[in-house]
């Protein structure tokens, strides 16, 4: 079992049924995805360009990507309805904790002048997104095999209902957010 997830219901979980003064244990809120998204905008003069970013954006997750589509023609970027433009890949269950925690304790500190992260990038809906500049912050990526330095965003999905209760379950889990 993952690291993160033996300390949601040890320390979290009571934590936050002590601060919300919820009546139920189901009421308490907990992560429901992790969704990385990485747009290719190059990939219409280098095709090859999505096959790089699938393979990069699959081996920071550990699970392969899935391409998406444009949904409408816009003659403005050459874009045309149906042409793909991106991937992204949706994680769950002990690959979610996993990747969270690798996040948090390895590829955040990574990053040059690191002062934490935003506290203000939730929806209103207790989900929380993150865009990061860079791939080379996650250890698996080799510098000299990437092509292009890509970023991605990253959106965590949580039960929650507000964003004070998101902020409280993702600052338990060990997200550094900025002071």
């Amino acid at each position: 079992m993952s690291r993160l997830k033996d300390k949601y219901s040890s320390e979290v979980a009571p934590a936050l049924q002590e601060t919300f003064h919820y009546k139920s244990p189901m009421q308490i809120p907990h992560l429901e995805k992790i969704v990385l998204n990485m747009g290719v905008g190059e990939v219409k003069d280098n095709p090859k360009a999505l096959e790089n970013a699938m393979r990069d954006m699959g081996i920071i997750s550990g699970q392969r990507p899935v391409a998406t589509v444009a949904t409408k023609s816009v003659a403005a970027f050459k874009l045309r309805e149906g042409m793909k433009i991106g991937c992204k890949v949706t994680l769950r269950g002990e690959k979610m904790y996993d990747f969270l925690d690798k996040l948090i304790s390895i590829s955040l500190p990574r990053v040059r002048d690191f002062r934490g992260i935003s506290a203000n990038s939730f929806d209103g809906h207790g989900n929380y997104a993150m865009g990061i500049k860079e791939q080379l912050m996650f250890p698996e990526i080799e510098y000299d095999k990437i092509d292009k330095i890509r970023g991605m965003d990253i959106i965590i999905v949580t039960t929650a209902h507000t964003d004070e209760e998101a902020r409280e379950l993702l600052k338990l889990l060990g997200m550094p957010f900025r002071k």
